[in-house]
């Protein structure tokens, strides 16, 4: 008689039979039902999927077989951002050019994700270096250029001397390239820019109705930075210099005015004595990331301009400094010193020996030591004596209004998104420079502009494809005059900004997407990702999503409807799994265990949104459950006679089921907790309690008499919730139950509320908060029948030895307290 196996060619044989059948095909007739399932693409920038990659995109599978088996029609497509500097390194490194490696490495990734066993529709499948694809990135940048929200600039940007490349703000961490971690200096260069600004107040606010983790929320809330405060404009004979700030309540403390190296008022300002030393200074801070100028850890510097301004309020003279602390990009690029209640202003002061005088005290009162930073009291003759911070920055911005020397104001941390880059492997940008006519854009009947093969890609600070003269040289689109093509490709970013809307309609040629249709499928039901791109491919695709809208393509404000953030599996180091840190490949695993095996032990193993420290210490235990699983199914259709594995249940899991606890009800309970918990991708304990399960259906069969009805039940079940884990094992079941194929069209198991009920509950008994007992109540008790059944429990009656008790403290369901005198 055969007993049912698992193994690496049960994985094979199922998986092509889903290829064969389609069985995970997109069914847009029920759209009504559907799930958008969307895990953000890969990168193909190495050989092979590592178990990082596994990590994320077999678990989230899991989640959306649950959704298919609740009745939802799961959108799940697959795709490659196959565009940027991660292929584009690897392309470098291995000799190859980018377009072939990039290819080699999709089809070597694919085949990858067939061997998870996902539920990919592979007929949906985007890859963003295609023309197909990118075509439509450039349609899309053209759109926005007719809106006025692309435009270029020169501007001081973030440069890598090891990437050779123009990085955004968001891509600088500490003063390094998110990338290669290698330093990065400022540079002014002209460059395109997204206007993302426009859309700062409604991307805060859109943040309230969005299901997502608070802390992702909090990052976009702080990168977007909005403040109010005030603008003091500070009198230097014909002319202001204007500063912005939040405490203006401190007004009075001002000794002095700093302004950014990059300031346009510098030069102006600087007297001949003082311009060798200001230009000195000025090349030197722009050599500093932006982030480093602004590190608490580095020591202030500054230099004097010779001039000076006059305080809007009392016209006493303020000297003018130029201090690298201070950015040209934030708020006006001027800042008004208050040393004694700023850390930056303070340390400057006491460098330079410039005065520190105090207006704000504690609401305490007096004592409290320089700076001092926080609302207070205004004291010191300032005109404003004994008003709080909130009161003062009322009445002083009033009294500035009224003067004509300053103003309310609302200022945003975030910067416009800087979409150049100096690199090939990117989506060419659908400009052509007229020295007549200006920024032509190349019609869209020519699109796409196709990115030529021939190029000469290793970095070298210029635009690969500024010397690729059949590229640059083109006429006018309006003119027809010579003229240059644009030679800088765009950020990756831009592809990733608008992906989700292109898988329904990835093979149609007349359009990006079609709007009625996606109108219908958005927003992305569940969107799974590393919270590392918080602050930009999440907040750009919010961006792009609500000026689509306003052009009137979408009929919705929000991409991502929920958001889950995976956790990271790390190495022994600590380091993130990733293809730079030499990450571990999965395959050997797979073929030597199965691929549930692997994706079993990956859910229990670890908890999803946090992760751990990899080691495959526990891939035999999972393959020991596996194997009792199968024994257990066998055993009921009558293949043996019980389980015989020899494994104890604590081989794999220290729990088991509630002594009290009938196979029906731990059946129901575990239906009631396993969906629960796959729906709240809490996969390792959503796994525990098939554990428990199994555990159950072992005793229940070890007896000498079973009710089959309650066993069939059970074993029915637990193949059921197998499948979205284990989906290849599940199937084999499902056969071996003498059922029809498939396991994952089957309706998901529902459970009864009522058999849950219990009649009696176990409570802790405490006496000054030590444990001294467990006593069983019914279920509905009082307190006083509680009182009474714990009083009555032989070890509380000598724990309490005869003192008396003060009160009892009950907590329903859990424990009883007695306080004693």
């Amino acid at each position: 008689m055969t007993i049912t196996a698992y193994s690496n060619a049960t994985d094979v044989k199922w998986q092509r039979r889903w290829e064969e059948t389609k069985l995970y095909a997109f069914n847009e007739a029920n759209i009504g039902r559907k799930h958008y399932l969307l895990e953000m693409f890969s990168y193909p920038s190495g050989k092979n999927l590592h178990i990082g990659h596994w990590w994320n995109y077999s678990l989230s599978d899991s989640y959306g077989r649950l959704k298919r088996m609740q009745g939802y029609e799961v959108f799940h497509p697959p795709g490659f951002d196959a565009f940027g500097l991660p292929a584009e390194n690897f392309a470098i490194k291995s000799g190859i050019h980018p377009e072939e490696s990039t290819k080699d490495n999709i089809a070597r990734m694919g085949g990858q994700f067939l061997t998870m066993g996902t539920t990919y529709d592979w007929g949906h499948l985007v890859v963003t270096c295609e023309p197909e694809y990118y075509r439509w990135s450039q349609w899309l940048f053209l759109r926005l250029f007719e809106r006025g929200l692309a435009y270029r600039k020169e501007a001081p940007v973030n440069w890598c001397p090891s990437c050779m490349t123009v990085l955004a703000n968001e891509q600088v961490v500490d003063g390094r390239c998110e990338r290669c971690e290698g330093l990065t200096a400022q540079k002014r260069m002209t460059q395109w820019f997204f206007r993302i600004t426009e859309y700062a107040d409604e991307l805060l606010n859109g943040l309230a109705v969005l299901d997502w983790p608070e802390k992702t929320k909090k990052i976009q809330e702080n990168w977007i930075g909005r403040t109010l405060g005030c603008e003091v404009d500070f009198p230097i004979e014909a002319d202001r210099v204007t500063a912005y700030t939040t405490r203006v309540d401190t007004l009075m403390g001002v000794t002095y005015v700093v302004l950014a190296p990059e300031h346009p008022m510098v030069d102006a300002l600087t007297l001949s004595g003082h311009r060798d030393a200001v230009r000195d200074y000025q090349a030197q801070a722009g050599r500093r990331s932006e982030m480093d100028r602004i590190s608490s850890a580095k020591e202030k510097s500054g230099v004097f301009t010779g001039s000076y301004a006059a305080h809007p309020m009392t016209g006493r003279r303020l000297p003018i400094w130029v201090a690298d602390y201070v950015l040209a990009s934030h708020g006006t690029g001027a800042v008004m010193a208050v040393p004694a209640h700023d850390l930056s202003d303070h340390a400057f002061a006491l460098r330079y020996g410039l005065p520190i005088v105090p207006v704000i005290g504690s609401p305490l009162g007096p004592g409290q030591s320089l700076p001092y930073c926080e609302d207070g009291v205004l004291f010191g003759g300032t005109g404003h004596d004994g008003l709080t911070s909130g009161e003062a920055r009322i009445r002083i911005t009033a009294e500035l209004e009224a003067s004509g020397l300053g103003r309310a104001a609302r200022k945003y941390r975030l910067r416009d998104w800087l979409v150049s880059r100096q690199r090939y492997w990117g989506t060419p940008i659908p400009i052509v420079h007229c020295e007549g006519c200006g920024h032509v854009p190349v019609p869209e009947g020519e699109l796409p502009l196709r990115l030529p093969h021939d190029v000469e890609f290793l970095p070298n600070g210029r635009s690969p494809l500024a010397a690729c003269e059949p590229f640059v040289s083109a006429p006018c689109p309006r003119c027809g005059r010579p003229a240059k093509r644009e030679t800088d490709t765009l950020d990756t970013f831009v592809c990733s900004s608008w992906y989700f809307l292109r898988f329904l309609d990835n093979r149609d040629m007349t359009k990006a997407f079609d709007s009625d249709r996606i109108n219908k499928l958005m927003p992305v039901d569940k969107y799974v990702g590393g919270i590392e791109h918080a602050a930009m491919h999440l907040l750009y695709a919010r961006f792009i999503t609500k000026a689509l809208r306003d052009m009137g393509f979408l009929r919705f404000d929000e991409p991502f409807a929920s958001l889950v953030h995976q956790g990271f599996i790390l190495d022994a180091d600590g380091r993130k799994m990733s293809k730079r840190s030499g990450a571990v490949s999965p395959d050997g695993i797979v073929k030597a265990h199965g691929a549930d095996v692997f994706r079993l032990y990956l859910g229990f193993g670890f908890s999803f949104t946090d992760g751990g420290f990899w080691n495959d210490d526990g891939i035999k235990a999972v393959e020991r459950f596996v194997r009792r699983v199968c024994r257990a199914v066998d055993c009921y259709v009558g293949s043996i006679s019980r389980d015989t594995d020899g494994d104890s249940p604590e081989d794999l899991y220290d729990g088991q089921a509630p002594a009290d606890m009938g196979l029906e009800r731990l059946r129901h309970d575990t239906i009631k907790q396993v969906t629960e918990d796959i729906d709240g991708f809490r996969f390792n304990t959503a796994i525990a309690r098939i554990m428990e399960l199994l555990n159950g259906i072992a005793r229940h069969q070890a007896r000498p008499e079973r009710d089959r009805s309650q066993e069939g039940s059970a074993v029915r079940d637990m193949v059921l919730l197998l499948a979205p884990l284990a989906p290849h094992l599940a199937e084999e079941l499902w056969c071996a139950l003498g059922n029809g194929y498939s396991v994952h069209n089957q309706e998901w198991p529902a459970y009864d509320p009522n058999i849950l009920v219990r009649e009696m509950a176990e409570l802790a008994v405490q006496v000054n908060g030590t444990l001294r007992g467990v006593i069983m109540v019914p279920t509905n008790a009082d307190d006083a029948s509680i009182r009474e059944a714990a009083l009555g429990d032989p070890k509380v009656i000598q724990a309490i030895g005869g003192r008396e008790v003060r009160k009892a403290i009950v907590v329903k369901g859990r424990l009883i307290n007695f306080v004693l005198l």
